[in-house]
């Protein structure tokens, strides 16, 4: 069991809803809850919400980020030496 305090003008919207709907206020408050709740646990970090995205256009060489000061360096040298 849960008592909340409400703001008076939430109350009355709550209220209202709960007529037009032909429903309880216990019942309105259970289904928010449960959809709030819901959206939370299946929410997505940024990783998952760009997971499909990563790499959709890359150059299928997947050591550039740890080679670049090789690569770098080679290019350097390959302009100067010859």
């Amino acid at each position: 069991m849960i008592s909340v305090r409400l703001p008076e003008d939430l109350e009355k919207k709550l209220n209202q809803l709960a007529e037009s709907e032909n429903v309880t206020k216990t019942y309105l408050v259970k289904e928010a809850l449960n959809k709030y709740i819901a959206e939370k646990e299946t929410k997505k970090d940024s990783y998952q919400l760009g997971q499909d995205l990563f790499g959709k256009h890359g150059s299928n060489k997947g050591e550039l980020s740890t080679t670049y000061k090789k690569r770098v360096s080679d290019k350097i040298h390959e302009k100067y030496s010859g």
